[in-house]
């Protein structure tokens, strides 16, 4: 068909194909109705979700996985409003979202009018989570748009990306050009930043690798890197997995362990891979690292932010260390300081040594969990107790394999992520982790899910209570308000869904339900609660 005599909204849907968009999210209404028209028509599948903070969540989950942007296309509005929450989790820990919006009519714009779904400046709204925030007022400024969303996915920081389309806009002719924009590739470092960077490791005699979720695209060139210095790698939540935690230089995400601290403190060379060392990586004022920095990361002010390196390297993660290693050379893998004297196993025995009574309980969930899980699995975790245990301590022996709302911290992500994801990447098995507060954010998407026969163990936390936020009102000697929930019953909620739910009665059950619910073409609730007596 050509392109000219298709509406803006149908071209704009055959676009999004030409640049390899398979799947979008969303509510159809009354304002995208030209949008849907063209869903069909470019063989893009719609996935209809229950509320559009779960199409948000639900690109997010979809682009972690498969490194591609994940794309909802929401109404006017509230739709938009709806999503920001979302928007904004992506923001924060650099996913590849894409929100297609459409917005109220050319002459309506900034008026005022109380026109449907109006805002005063729908583009101000998501400006601030947001990457790229743009409104076309024609036809033909919609590829460029486009093209700058993808470029700022494929060749800088990713961020989530907003264009929004009026509707008079949208019923228009007038794109002429449905072809796929060259886009720019990511940065290179320079030689001479590679070649100080390759001089200060070289020398190093116990290098220490911290890893950010940056990083997550390239697992196979930061376990080289870590083999060829010989170096312990300490991961951030947001690239758990990226070096599988039984290699023998893991030290996973324990970065809040006192083993691992120690590791850091005493190391000569840190280099930090893609991270931003940000306070929600190590809740501290400031991060202990000892000896010299150089840091590695796409996104300029990272580099020269919180922590002077006397080594800057801008470009691509993956990029950046295949430079590093030929500068380094192939070399021997010479058994550095922390690697010799079994110094790596005290600091793992002395982390474990460090948890609490209450993660040692989470602990014993969590290793049930792992056993019943297939190697590749992916779990999406959501802001709960046993998801911050489980942060530290689930062994991720696969890249993509944590999914976390670790900057905004959001709660409501882990259910709609997960079926993002499930739709990105069908064949790797997933499971969540959630709370009982949590889960009723978006306890609609088990709908969704049911809908998609989506093959979903969720593991529910339940202690009736905004559980974190209660114990710290407690240790600090506050009134508890707020905190304490009345809460449905969750088997007999999940079974109205169309769900499978059970209650296992003891940790092996917690297993044998997993591995059950990964056969089934249905989510099924697990629901574990936190006074069982097998976990005392």
């Amino acid at each position: 068909m050509d392109a000219t005599a298709m509406t803006c909204g149908e071209a704009l849907m055959r676009l999004l194909a030409a640049y390899g968009v398979d799947t979008v999210f969303g509510i159809p209404g009354v304002h995208t109705l030209e949008l849907y028209k063209g869903i069909a028509a470019a063989g893009i599948r719609h996935v209809g979700v229950r509320h559009e903070q779960g199409a948000g969540f639900m690109a997010d989950g979809y682009a972690r996985i498969s490194g591609r942007p994940g794309v909802c296309v929401l109404i006017t509005g509230p739709g938009v409003t709806n999503a920001a929450t979302a928007m904004a989790e992506a923001y924060a820990d650099s996913s590849r979202v894409l929100l297609i919006s459409s917005v109220n009519a050319t002459g309506d714009l900034g008026l005022g009018r109380g026109e449907l779904h109006e805002l005063t400046s729908q583009q101000a709204v998501t400006a601030p989570f947001t990457g790229m925030s743009a409104t076309a007022l024609r036809p033909d400024e919609v590829p460029e748009l486009i093209a700058r969303a993808f470029a700022l996915f494929g060749s800088a920081r990713p961020r989530p990306a907003h264009v929004a389309v009026p509707i008079d806009v949208l019923a228009q002719a007038g794109v002429k050009d449905l072809r796929p924009r060259c886009l720019p590739s990511p940065p290179s470092p320079s030689t001479s930043d590679v070649e100080r960077a390759a001089s200060l490791l070289g020398t190093a005699r116990r290098p220490v690798m911290l890893v950010g979720g940056g990083a997550q695209g390239c697992p196979d060139a930061v376990r080289r890197l870590a083999e060829r210095l010989g170096a312990p790698v300490v991961q951030t939540r947001a690239s758990k997995g990226v070096l599988t935690d039984d290699h023998p230089l893991s030290l996973g995400a324990t970065i809040r362990l006192p083993g691992t601290r120690r590791i850091l403190e005493s190391a000569d060379v840190t280099v930090a891979i893609a991270t931003e060392i940000a306070s929600t990586d190590h809740w501290q004022p400031r991060l202990a690292m000892g000896g010299k920095l150089v840091r590695i990361d796409l996104d300029p002010t990272a580099l020269v932010r919180d922590y002077p390196a006397e080594a800057v390297l801008h470009g691509d993660a993956g990029v950046t260390i295949a430079a590093l290693l030929a500068a380094l050379g192939s070399g021997p893998n010479e058994a550095r300081g922390f690697t010799a004297g079994g110094e790596l196993q005290r600091a793992r025995t002395e982390n474990r040594a460090a948890l609490t009574p209450k993660q040692r309980m989470h602990a014993k969930v969590l290793d049930v969990m792992r056993r019943a899980l297939p190697r590749d699995a992916f779990i999406a975790a959501d802001s709960t107790q046993l998801a911050y245990t489980g942060s530290q301590v689930f062994p991720a022996l696969a890249a993509r394999g944590w999914l976390y709302p670790v900057g905004y911290g959001t709660l409501g992500f882990a259910l709609p992520a997960a079926i993002g994801a499930k739709l990105a990447a069908p064949t790797r098995p997933g499971c969540v982790i959630i709370g009982d507060g949590g889960l009723l954010f978006t306890v609609q998407e088990l709908a969704t899910a049911v809908d998609l026969k989506i093959a979903l163990p969720i593991v529910l936390w339940n202690n009736d209570a905004y559980g974190q936020i209660k114990d710290d009102m407690g240790a600090k000697g506050f009134p508890q308000i707020g905190v304490d929930l009345r809460n449905p019953d969750f088997l007999m909620l999940a079974r109205a869904f169309g769900c499978m739910a059970e209650r296992p009665e003891s940790l092996e059950a917690i297993g044998t339900a997993i591995e059950a619910a990964l056969r089934r073409d249905v989510p099924t609730l697990i629901e574990v609660r936190e006074d069982a007596s097998f976990l005392g």
